[in-house]
């Protein structure tokens, strides 16, 4: 039997705890055995559901470290603010830590706490959760076995619905840098980046230049007849295709984690009540014309690395339908598929009569057929944590697992990106501190 891991969480919010729940399917694995949540009902929630002892729930991360360490590693799921003031303490504590992304919000942090995690030989694993799922990990494994021989151009598509634009980078709580201290990029493309330093994983990205800006979610954007809030003085609401009552009452359950989880009380809110808060005091009933966002809502990036090759990124909020595509071109052939439709396609040069190209058509909903492992972002949620343990426990990890040391690039790229796109100029990007 595999050792078991014990383990507190960090934040217990829907990430934190979807990380956790590893350790309601495999006990033999995974144990939570300590909570630290500000919030009194998040707290207790956490606690009843995993029958943790009062002594081991923490209003603070300083509370934890003043005791002896309790656990092999912490979840960390804290705001994106907060990942690097939680983590500095757990790492001098002696806690080796699964963290949320990003998990910096500046460069200066970055090297903050990579130089920490060296400094107190911890580990940091964290969550691309996209690398875990079966379609990027298969395209990943297909570049290591030289499927398309050198990597010449990367091209990356990530399109964000207009109800997850809305819902979270409009009137939630990544809709202002003061805020969450995240762009658009970092909060949501940070999956993307960090898939784009992977399939060229060794090669060092050199620089970066970036557009962006708030091009529709803006109050000159607005249609006439536009209100406030949605359901209070808004003459256009039946037809608008933002609305809240369409987005949050006719779609009740698809950002409820977002709307209706409360954190006052574990009471589920009747539709009255939703009704009532979307009319009064909710952020999510405001006009999404009207809301005091200041991140881009779509910005383009183009890397260049030390060995010539190149690749983009193309982020665009308010789509029809959310999508994340990926191709890359080799010297030999070529590998274009969606994530979404969980398929690729292998394409390779044939220059034989009668022909250009040969391809071959990989289905990766066989391999999560296989694993039976469900749950968000295709399954990567949950196949992370296993992985992570695996680490810990000194066995072999998957190609997927990364450490913080594996995700500096990525991030690198996202900050400089910001920065070229401030500062409308192409940017140099530093190796090291």
């Amino acid at each position: 039997m595999s050792k078991q891991l014990k383990a507190v969480i960090v934040g217990a919010g829907s990430r934190a705890m979807q990380y956790a729940s590893h350790a309601q399917q495999h006990p033999e694995e995974l144990k939570i055995v300590g909570v630290v949540e500000p919030i009194a009902v998040r707290r207790q929630k956490a606690a009843d559901l995993y029958q943790i002892p009062s002594q081991h729930c923490f209003q603070s991360t300083d509370e934890l470290v003043q005791k002896s360490r309790i656990a092999d590693f912490v979840i960390n799921g804290t705001m994106d603010q907060h990942h690097v003031p939680t983590s500095l303490p757990l790492l001098k504590a002696g806690y080796d830590i699964l963290l949320e992304k990003p998990f910096a919000t500046s460069e200066e942090e970055l090297w903050q706490l990579v130089n920490q995690a060296r400094q107190c030989g911890r580990k940091i694993s964290i969550c691309h959760v996209l690398r875990h799922t079966p379609f990027y990990a298969a395209i990943r494994q297909q570049l290591i076995n030289g499927a398309i021989g050198e990597l010449i151009n990367i091209q990356a598509i990530e399109h964000v619905s207009y109800h997850h634009m809305a819902v979270a980078f409009v009137r939630g709580k990544w809709g202002k840098t003061a805020f969450s201290k995240s762009s658009m990029l970092m909060a949501k493309s940070c999956h993307d980046l960090d898939l784009i330093a992977w399939m060229n994983s060794g090669i060092r990205p050199t620089s970066v230049a970036s557009f962006g800006s708030i091009f529709q979610f803006r109050s000159d954007k607005a249609p006439e007849g536009h209100g406030t809030r949605c359901l209070v003085d808004c003459s256009i609401e039946e037809n608008c295709l933002y609305s809240a009552k369409k987005h949050y009452i006719d779609h009740p359950d698809r950002w409820s984690t977002y709307t209706w989880d409360t954190v006052s009380s574990t009471k589920e809110m009747t539709l009255d009540e939703k009704i009532n808060s979307l009319k009064t005091d909710s952020p999510y009933g405001r006009c999404v014309w009207e809301c005091d966002n200041d991140i881009a809502d779509h910005q383009s990036v183009a890397i260049e690395f030390e060995n010539g090759s190149t690749a983009t990124l193309n982020l665009v909020g308010g789509a029809a339908k959310g999508s994340r595509k990926l191709h890359l071109i080799g010297t030999h052939g070529e590998i274009e598929g969606s994530f979404e439709d969980a398929r690729f396609v292998i394409r390779h040069i044939d220059p034989s009569p009668g022909n250009e190209y040969s391809e071959k058509i990989i289905d990766t909903t066989r391999y999560e057929d296989t694993t039976g492992v469900t749950g968000g972002h295709g399954g990567g949620d949950l196949r992370i944590v296993p992985d992570f343990l695996r680490v810990l426990r000194g066995e072999k990890p998957s190609i997927s697992s990364t450490d913080i040391e594996d995700s500096i690039n990525g991030h690198l790229i996202g900050f400089c990106a910001d920065r070229s796109a401030r500062e409308n100029k192409k940017i140099e990007i530093s190796s090291s501190q």
